[in-house]
Parts: C-alpha cells; structure tokens; sequence
C-alpha cells in the first residue's frame, strides 16, 4: 500500500511539474469492486498541456518510482487522456470535458482529497 501512496504523490508532482490544475486524488480503496484504489484527477488548459502533463506524469513515475503505465488512451486528441498504473488510474481532462463526465462524484462513498494548484 505505501508503494501505491507513493506513486500518487509522484505522480502529484508530475502533474504540478506542468502546472495542472484542480487536481483530485480520490481515495477508491474502500469500496467494494472499484476498479482500482487510487483515481488522480486534473485537468491542463489545452490539448498540449493535457499531452505535456501526460508525458510528465510518465517521466516522473519512470525516474522516481520505476513505474511504466500499462496503457495511454486519448492522447490522439488529448482531451481526456487515462493512464493506468494497475492501482492508480489518471486522468487529464480539458476542463469542459472534466466538467462533463464528471469523475470526482462518480464514485460517491470515495474520499476526495484535493492538492492546491501550484503558481
């Protein structure tokens, strides 16, 4: 477990590295049949800073944890991209999508921590 906590904050810091915004971590690992045990939640303000974010997330799990996605999905248009890290999924939204599919209330019983965007 301390390995996944880990991993989020790592990840945390690959997001921040990029200045995205608004981001979530909420918690999964207490409910019953989730997908995972970790959702890490943000959003970049433009396709390229989705796929900026995206790649930063990528480099600071390599370097920091040794840690590879198992899949990429979205980058074609990246406005919602998802990468799955077996207990930690991420997703980075443009707002507007964000807004949308809402993920954050998806999971209702999950425990929402919210990180203060970096200036």
């Amino acid at each position: 477990m301390e390995q996944t906590t880990s991993l989020v904050e790592t990840i945390t810091k690959g997001i921040q590295e990029k200045k995205g915004q608004r981001i979530v971590v909420a918690d999964l690992s207490s409910i019953e049949g989730a997908i995972c045990r970790y959702f890490v939640i943000c959003q970049g303000n433009s396709p390229s800073q989705v796929e900026a974010i995206t790649e930063s997330i990528g480099d600071f799990a390599r370097k920091e944890m040794g840690e590879k996605p198992s899949t990429v999905a979205g980058l074609e248009n990246a406005q919602w991209v998802a990468m799955d890290y077996g207990d930690v999924l991420v997703h980075v939204f443009l707002p507007d999508v964000r807004e949308y599919y809402d993920l954050e209330h998806l999971w209702d019983d999950a425990e929402l921590t919210q990180i203060p965007d970096v200036d």
